[in-house]
């Protein structure tokens, strides 16, 4: 038994000795690790170092290499009036925010290297810093509040509205998927009235037609404004949320369903000079890639864009934007057609259809006017025949119909004003019916027109009425088309 003992015991010994072995040999193996997780905690924190310095080097250099592609720096100084405040509190936010990035970053980095993990070292630990909190929470309020009063000082100044005494001119921009509906005022200077339940496809903004502001409106396909003169854009959307951006005149608000917005902007720069201040730049003095017969500053275009993801299309969304002098915005606007006039007028959608509108006796007015003067001034005879376009009879009669003395009235004015000028009143026909009829109705409906005239104080003694009937045609009898045009009345100036 006590042989047995022993036997066991020096087992046992031999066992421990063993297990000892094993735990000098772990612990020799863990030390050697803690050796290599030191050195790789070194590499790492001199490693996070450089980057840290390659990152900070990074950023500067790309920031001064691209500046002159970026808004508010080299030749992207603003094309408004308020631009200049909105670039101004952009850059002192940079400045200060820039402060804040470099510093945290040299912290973040600094600190990944000194307090990296080593033998030896214990952490301190403290509660809190009273010091440290008062300087880490007064520094940003008192930066903060700086940040915040002059934001608000400019968004005061950008974001007011036009005074009523305030010379301005207002256009509209409704955003839909995906374009945008562009509406300027005619000569009245007013936009009309809309009611989203008038909305069709060929009444795209709802415009009521019975309103007589709407009656000269224009839909353009780009924007066109004068430089030098205030705007007030009034913005709408049709179906989802959309964003009215114009970035270099730093112009950009939402446009919302049922929730009309505006922006106002002054443009300071017309899209010449513009260009004109890229070409100074090298950047903008190579080949446009969409067009490499020409420098990039030649093709620069101002730009209205949906700064809101709107759906697929949001990139189709693009329109053109010109800025050009007072002269150039006043050839522009007179080329333009109403919208009414030209696409509802007299047809179906027309709740006004038959009837003679205000805005169209001043057209003719107008119409009439310029030509009477033109043919006052020419030198040809037969440059000195005008037509009565809107002088019309009963049909077969030589009965005015009523709106005809809109027409004739002009020529009355025109008749007062040139008081020593003769004329020669021409009635014309086509080539249906009895030649020797048509010569005796066109002979009565220009002695009715010299008649209306006399009545109206002209002096007969100007006045001869003839009647041609179809002797003169303008166009072919064979069409009804040309007939139409063969059955007038005219009348020629005589010195």
């Amino acid at each position: 038994m006590t042989a047995l003992l022993a036997i066991i015991s020096i087992l046992l010994i031999a066992v421990i000795a063993v297990q000892i072995g094993k735990v000098t040999e772990l612990a020799a193996k863990i030390r050697g690790e803690e050796e290599v997780q030191e050195m790789d905690n070194k590499r790492t924190s001199v490693w996070l170092l450089v980057f840290m310095v390659v990152f900070l080097v990074a950023c500067v250099w790309s920031a001064v290499y691209y500046k002159n592609y970026m808004l508010g720096y080299g030749p992207h100084t603003s094309a408004s009036e308020h631009g200049a405040d909105l670039d101004w509190i952009f850059k002192v936010t940079l400045f200060f925010t820039g402060i804040v990035f470099i510093a945290t970053q040299i912290a973040l980095f600094y600190f990944s290297y000194k307090y990296r993990a080593e033998r030896g070292r214990k952490a301190t630990f403290f509660s809190h810093s009273t010091k440290l909190e008062i300087y880490w929470t007064a520094i940003p309020a008192v930066v903060m509040t700086l940040l915040v009063i002059g934001g608000l000082d400019v968004w005061n100044t950008v974001m007011a509205d036009v005074s009523p005494d305030e010379e301005y001119m207002e256009i509209e921009a409704t955003g839909y998927q995906f374009a945008w509906q562009l509406r300027y005022p005619g000569p009245d200077g007013q936009l009309g009235t809309r009611d989203y339940k008038l909305t069709s496809g060929t009444n795209p903004l709802g415009q009521d037609w019975t309103d007589a502001k709407n009656w000269d409106d224009i839909h353009p396909g780009e924007i066109v404004l004068p430089v030098g003169k205030k705007v007030r854009v009034r913005i709408t959307a049709r179906d989802v949320l959309h964003d009215f951006y114009l970035p270099h005149f730093r112009v950009k608000m939402d446009a919302v369903p049922g929730m009309p917005t505006y922006f106002v902007f002054t443009p300071n720069k017309t899209t010449e000079e513009y260009r004109q201040e890229l070409k100074k730049y090298p950047e903008y003095n190579v080949p446009d890639p969409n067009d490499p017969t020409k420098m990039m500053w030649e093709t620069f275009e101002y730009e209205l864009a949906c700064a809101e993801l709107c759906g697929s299309g949001h990139w189709s969304m693009k329109r053109l934007v010109k800025i050009v002098s007072q002269q150039e915005y006043d050839t522009w606007i007179k080329g333009q057609q109403s919208y009414y006039l030209s696409t509802i007028r007299n047809t179906e959608d027309d709740p006004l259809k038959g009837k003679l509108l205000d805005i169209e006796i001043k057209q003719r007015k107008q119409e009439f006017t310029d030509a009477f003067e033109s043919a006052v001034k020419a030198d040809s005879a037969s440059a000195k025949v005008l037509q009565l376009k809107y002088v019309e009879f009963q049909t077969g009669s030589a009965a005015l119909t009523d709106l005809s003395r809109y027409e004739l009235d002009n020529l009355v004015a025109a008749l007062t004003k040139y008081a020593t000028l003769k004329i020669e009143v021409a009635g014309h026909t086509d080539n249906v019916g009895d030649p020797a009829a048509n010569v005796s109705l066109s002979q009565q409906r220009a002695e009715t027109v010299t008649r209306y005239l006399i009545n109206k104080g002209i002096d007969a003694g100007r006045l001869t009425a003839r009647g041609y009937g179809d002797t003169r045609p303008k166009e072919s009898n064979d069409t009804e088309e040309g007939r139409a045009q063969n059955r007038r009345t005219e009348f020629a100036i005589r010195s």
